[in-house]
């Protein structure tokens, strides 16, 4: 009956997945490279200079997530709060500057992939302040605020279940 369970969620990721648009699913797949250490990120995605470097600077920005990933506060207490909203939020803006993540559902399917499940009570919080800061274009900010629920950024209580769908690069002959 577990495994039941688990591949009905798994099943869950792999649908949530697919209907995020071809963009988001390659921005998701690559920050996953970069943000995980999976892969060279720059053999496998850069098809132009201009795509190097942003793959150099989304390698630096997410210099943050080793730390972030240590330093997940608890969802009562106000200790460390501060350094780690911080720090999420900067990432956050980071990715959502990039204008590949359209909708809160896809950051929060990257970031739950990049910190792990104990994060999933503060992306509501990072990805609004993250889309309200002045480096978003005003009409992107207003999309990506109003791509969040009520009740997601509302929600009484979070999954402590780990994701176990990680999408990855595929070869075409793989394929």
């Amino acid at each position: 009956m577990a495994n039941t369970g688990t591949a009905s969620l798994t099943i869950a990721e792999l649908r949530e997945f697919a209907n995020f648009s071809a963009g988001e699913q390659r921005y998701i797949k690559r920050s996953l490279d970069i943000g995980l250490g999976r892969q060279d990120a720059f053999k496998l995605w850069a098809r132009d200079a201009q795509e190097s470097a942003a793959i150099r600077s989304q390698y630096v920005a997410y210099q943050e997530l080793k730390t972030l990933r240590g330093m997940i506060p608890a969802e009562t207490g106000f200790d460390a709060l501060e350094s780690f909203m911080g720090k999420l939020v900067r990432v956050a803006a980071f990715d959502l500057a990039q204008d590949r993540l359209t909708c809160f559902s896809a950051f929060r399917f990257l970031y739950e992939r990049l910190l792990g499940a104990d994060v999933r009570p503060f992306l509501p919080s990072a990805f609004c302040a993250g889309a309200a800061l002045p480096q978003i274009r005003p009409d992107r900010r207003k999309h990506l605020l109003q791509s969040i629920s009520e009740a997601a950024a509302t929600a009484p209580g979070w999954s402590a279940r780990e994701p176990s769908f990680y999408p990855e690069w595929v070869e075409k002959e793989a394929a």
